[in-house]
């Protein structure tokens, strides 16, 4: 009997070091993931900066120029994010806002939406979605030019009840297959644009 004990107190103590070890890769793991995907997401978002504002259009450090925004559910940001600011000569040229969609497919979608003083939009860049392959991802600007469709807009070009998409009655594009997408995008800037609008001054300053 004292054999028998032994011998399933040490494979209790072996399964509860497996057990700790296996938790602990689990967690190394899911930190490096998580950094990595951080690190990805830091990237896109610096790459889409100059994308939206080219270096040409602006003359002070776009990276470094920046204006806290609170959690606003127009943004869709639980926590406070960072607006860039673009400015020329001291005046500025154009705000970049990170915005999240919430009503995407498969889960939030990652945004970055320009717009100029007058409130018109500059550009918008998706850095980070989970969207279906082949469907919903031609929102990214290498997969097709729909994202360009929002250039030079603003709330009263198309009129309210026209930013949706073609299906809802709006002027914006759905994909065949997939409506949720586009329909989750358009809604995102829309709304940021709202936001704009009521906070103008403290996105842009009183320079304008």
């Amino acid at each position: 009997m004292a054999a028998v004990r032994q011998s399933i107190v040490r494979n209790a103590i072996g399964l509860g070091m497996f057990a700790v070890i296996t938790a602990g890769v689990i967690a190394v793991t899911q930190a490096v993931t998580a950094e990595r995907i951080a690190d990805q997401i830091r990237r896109a978002e610096a790459a889409a900066l100059f994308e939206i504002i080219p270096e040409q259009q602006h003359d002070n450090d776009l990276l470094t120029d920046t204006v806290e925004l609170a959690p606003d559910p127009r943004l869709g940001n639980r926590k406070p994010v960072d607006a860039w600011v673009a400015r020329k000569e001291g005046r500025p040229a154009g705000v970049i806002i990170p915005v999240t969609a919430t009503e995407g497919y498969s889960g939030n979608i990652r945004l970055l939406v320009g717009i100029d003083p007058d409130g018109e939009v500059l550009g918008v860049r998706v850095t980070a979605h989970r969207e279906t392959p082949g469907l919903g991802d031609k929102i990214e600007l290498r997969k097709s030019a729909w994202i360009l469709s929002f250039n030079g807009r603003s709330l009263g070009n198309p009129e309210r009840d026209e930013w949706t998409v073609i299906r809802d009655g709006g002027v914006f594009d759905q994909f065949t297959g997939a409506t949720i997408t586009p329909r989750a995008v358009v809604k995102a800037v829309r709304q940021t644009l709202d936001y704009f609008r009521d906070h103008q001054q403290l996105l842009l300053g009183d320079d304008v």
